[in-house]
């Protein structure tokens, strides 16, 4: 299902436990689909709990229902939303299904809107060199019953030329387009005021295959009380501060026209995305000012291109990042609270950012629309984005943690566990404290990039930077294979090893291991990796020190 990402896989470990959560998921599955029939009247709206969908290995459904997404149907189209909302309850099946069976998460979406016949552009888009799939604008529609639904009302490029199965896949992410831009529902009133946001959220297939959702809503032009409307770009790539730049272009021109916007984006699209570092320049006319050339550069640091770790620090103090750090490291049920969208996708993104260089692999909503609200009685680990007004549906919970992000807040943490300032040794935690108080006050990007990644990163290259030592290869090619007990008995530290012990038995670290187990044996690249090679030398030195 492309609304979760829940990209769980079936380790020797783990295989037994992840059986045992069968039965709660399907048992909740059951209430999940009786709340969503009777907010919206369905009497036909069925679930099979037992089977995947047919279609589910190359991330079809079959007989998907058909519509014009140039201008999408009202909802009171009983047949259109009908056939949206059954989608929306595979996200349960979506549990089931990858409980059972191992799914690997592939580089690039297979999709592209792009006709058929030119094989030259598929093949470009395959290898991530497009910027994005394609642009919509989801506005909100007065319905007969008086309340206001969104609806697609623009989208570039066009379908033309589309075969069935790529035609359907677009109605089915079109479709969770307007669910994530306007999460609200249709509890919307019209404006007179409305301060625009930047957001992102990630649509996941159900063959774990991943893209990402960038969203700018604002009020559109015109005089007295009107809804807002959003614009949405739908890319593979994940860089957040890039396309909140593109945003501010399609914005100017959109204050002059719609068509305007055309030409930008049709440059753009056909662009090649930069590396690492690296500029890549858009030339685009506007009347009166003439031909621009506008420049978009990626960070150094890719890994943290999708992140504005700023969000974070100005919701929460040090130790409170650390204490949320350290209740994702352990793969526990996350929800964070706040009114705006832009504040809960920024801290959500930051906080899976600061596992690098690991994965979070399991359900991952930055905004969770109110219709999926049900998402957080889920037994497995997730990080969740909740709007404060649906709060309550949620401290109602128990063993997670709830964040609150809001700026009056009395209490940061509304429901914890407990053991939450325990779980990683003092002495390292004492360490990430010390790292992040060299943080300014009004740090750019940039600067604070890298005083978080100096106090996190070193953390998981003194817990489980020795991983290589311990994976043994034979001379045959075959994998290797990690001795999982040698490796945390050499560890000397108690609290570290404590520690450790329980790490092993993250998703995250899993994932990780199991891809290293895959690769030959020359030396591994990469920041973590170097950072690997920094400390093991530093120690070498001082232990030449102590000799002499």
């Amino acid at each position: 299902m492309w609304l979760i990402n829940n990209n769980l896989r079936n380790d020797k470990q783990s295989r037994e436990i992840r059986r045992s959560t069968l039965i709660p998921v399907r048992a909740m599955s059951g209430e999940v689909t009786k709340r969503i029939r009777e907010r919206h009247g369905l009497k036909n709206f069925k679930q099979r709990w037992s089977e995947q969908p047919q279609g589910a290995a190359n991330g079809k459904e079959k007989d998907a229902p058909s519509c014009d997404l140039r201008t999408v149907q009202p909802s009171e189209d009983e047949e259109v939303e009908r056939g949206a909302l059954k989608r929306l309850s595979t996200m349960w099946s979506s549990f089931r299904g990858k409980l059972n069976r191992g799914v690997k998460e592939p580089c690039q979406e297979s999709l592209d809107s792009a006709p058929v016949d030119t094989t030259a552009r598929e093949q470009r888009y395959m290898s991530g060199q497009y910027f994005f799939e394609y642009l919509v604008v989801v506005s909100l529609k007065k319905s007969k019953e008086g309340a206001y639904e969104p609806q697609i009302t623009y989208q570039f490029p066009k379908r033309d030329g589309m075969v069935r199965f790529q035609r359907e896949e677009e109605e089915k992410t079109l479709k969770a387009i307007t669910l994530f831009c306007f999460p609200e529902g249709i509890s919307w009133a019209p404006l007179t005021e409305y301060h625009s946001e930047t957001f992102s959220f990630v649509l996941t297939e159900i063959d774990g295959s991943r893209r990402n959702g960038y969203c700018r809503r604002l009020l559109p032009h015109g005089n007295g009380a009107r809804p807002p409307e959003a614009f949405c770009i739908i890319s593979s790539l994940a860089c957040f501060g890039l396309f909140s730049k593109i945003f501010d272009e399609v914005e100017k021109r959109h204050q002059i026209s719609m068509a305007m916007i055309y030409p930008f984006m049709q440059s753009l699209r056909e662009a090649a995305f930069p590396a690492p570092g690296n500029t890549v320049k858009i030339k685009s006319f506007i009347p009166d000012k003439g031909t621009e050339i506008i420049s978009l550069t990626r960070p150094v640091d890719s890994w943290l291109e999708h992140v504005d770790f700023r969000t974070l620090f100005r919701c929460l103090t040090n130790e409170e990042v650390v204490l949320v750090f350290a209740a994702a490291v352990m793969e526990r049920r996350i929800v964070f609270i706040a009114v705006e969208l832009s504040t809960l996708s920024q801290v959500i993104h930051a906080v899976a950012a600061l596992l690098y260089p690991f994965t979070w692999q399991h359900t991952f909503i930055s905004i969770v629309p109110e219709i999926l609200i049900d998402v957080v009685m889920a037994p497995t680990p997730y990080l969740l984005g909740v709007q404060k007004r649906l709060m309550e549906q949620v401290t109602d919970q128990t063993d997670l943690l709830v964040v609150d992000l809001s700026e009056d807040r009395k209490d940061t943490f509304l429901v914890q566990i407990g053991d939450e300032k325990s779980i990683l040794p003092p002495k390292l935690q004492d360490e990430i404290l010390q790292a992040l108080r060299n943080r300014k006050e009004k740090a750019t990007v940039e600067e604070l990039n890298r005083v978080v990644s100096e106090a996190f990163l070193p953390f998981f290259v003194k817990t489980v930077g020795h991983f290589a030592l311990y994976v043994t290869r034979n001379s045959s090619g075959q994998p290797g294979v990690f001795q999982s007990r040698a490796f945390y008995k050499a560890i000397k530290s108690n609290t570290t090893r404590h520690f450790v012990k329980k790490f092993l038995q993250t998703q995250m670290f899993d994932l990780f291991i199991q891809e290293v187990e895959q690769q030959p044996a020359s030396p591994q690249q990469g920041i973590f990796h170097k950072k690997i090679v920094e400390y093991q030398e530093q120690k070498r030195k001082e232990k030449a020190k102590k000799r002499h």
